[in-house]
């Protein structure tokens, strides 16, 4: 049986280090050839299928390492939860009409509420893992976020880890008074927004947090960031607000700040090989919505090489061009949703970049008044969404009966 094969053509295509014209072909579902031409078609291909890029930028699909969107699909309100199976699907579409090609759907492992409850986060790895196997338009991940002073949780994290159920992992500690919520109230305000649960409850679950907090077992969670290593399972720290939260990072061999509070923290974990990760909303807002450091600092000042989507999926490729206009390079932008998260997470052989042999997970991009417009997403090959509208004129249309 022969392989499909595809040629993207009239293309500006975003290289590692470079944006040339030419085309790309597709083999089955890896990039074969990539060609610098000025060119407008390609017909030296004649078993292939054309599709001409008119112009528009070709890029890597994007590598999304850190996004809550799946808990926002399967929760949109509080007390209010879908079932997994409808979200996956539901979710994924959103995903390839971003330009998202691999997902690392993050989980919360706490003894919190609705979507952030242990039970039900178990079960939602579960799914996706089956769910993934029997069909998906693009790759799904997990990222598993350990709550560290959910003390109960280190034996399901261990058996996680050991079962090899998650990709990735994060440890992170929202005890009030340090990291994202130094205002306890903010974290009070916040959980019963989310979830709708009561005030006193909100006010002993924060009291049990802070005394849990002491009884943390660093020396476990240190032998269990090493075990994941050893299956190939990447650790992260969140919210990250000194230089001895890096060093216990550093400790645990994690490779990945995320979100850190301060362009301080930020500048030493990379001045210590840590990437630093920050989220495509506050790049485009501006701000952080928490009020702490501010994503474009960090970018400007080097300290960070990753962007992610946090919770807003559809941000992500708004923000790569957003930083072009902030003094960033085209091709250094891209490689922060693509290269540089898949470098970090051990995935680069095949996917991250434009080049012969790795997947070809690519999107298409048009440029319509400075706003990047998707026009189609390629995963493995398979387009998994395209769009041919056009813009409607202005002009009157009579229709005669």
């Amino acid at each position: 049986m022969r392989t499909k094969k595809i040629c993207i053509c009239n293309a500006q295509i975003i290289l590692p280090d470079k944006v040339v014209k030419g085309h790309i072909l597709i083999d089955g579902n890896r990039i074969s050839e990539v060609v610098e031409s000025s060119l407008s078609s390609v017909k030296c291909y004649p078993d292939s299928t054309v599709i001409d890029a008119e112009g528009c930028y070709v890029m890597p699909g994007m590598i999304d390492l850190h996004s809550d969107a799946i808990e926002k699909e399967i929760q949109p309100r509080p007390n209010t939860l879908f079932p997994i199976e409808m979200s996956f699907y539901e979710l994924e579409k959103k995903l390839a009409v971003g330009g998202i090609t691999t997902m690392y759907h993050s989980l919360t492992l706490s003894d919190e509420w609705g979507v952030r409850n242990i039970d039900m986060v178990i079960g939602i790895i579960a799914s996706i893992n089956r769910l993934k196997r029997t069909r998906s338009m693009i790759n799904h991940k997990i990222h598993l976020r350990y709550e560290l002073t959910f003390l109960a949780g280190v034996s399901a994290l261990e058996s996680l880890i050991r079962d090899k159920s998650i990709d990735f992992m994060s440890y992170m500690d929202h005890t009030p008074g340090q990291g994202q919520f130094k205002d306890a109230e903010a974290l009070k305000n916040f959980t019963i927004q989310a979830y709708g649960t009561a005030e006193q409850e909100v006010d002993d679950f924060m009291e049990k947090t802070i005394e849990n907090q002491a009884r943390i077992d660093w020396v476990k969670l240190i032998s269990l960031a090493k075990i994941a290593k050893l299956k190939g399972i990447c650790l992260a720290s969140h919210d990250d607000d000194t230089r001895g939260k890096i060093d216990t990072l550093l400790t645990c061999e994690g490779i990945v700040s995320e979100f850190p509070i301060n362009l301080e923290t930020a500048v030493y974990a990379r001045s210590k090989g840590i990437h630093v990760c920050v989220g495509a909303p506050n790049i485009i807002r501006g701000q952080s919505h928490s009020n702490n450091m501010k994503a474009i600092d960090a970018i400007t000042n080097k300290a960070a090489d990753i962007v992610c989507s946090d919770y807003l999926p559809s941000a992500m490729l708004p923000a790569v061009f957003h930083l072009t206009k902030e003094g960033i390079k085209l091709t250094e932008a891209v490689k922060m949703v693509t290269l540089n998260p898949a470098k970090a997470l051990g995935i680069d052989s095949g996917v991250g970049s434009i080049e012969v042999g790795k997947s070809a997970d690519l999107i298409i991009v048009e440029m319509h008044q400075d706003y990047p417009i998707l026009r189609k997403t390629l995963v493995g090959g398979n387009i998994v969404f395209q769009s041919n509208f056009q813009v409607l004129t202005t002009e009157r249309v009579d229709i005669v009966c």
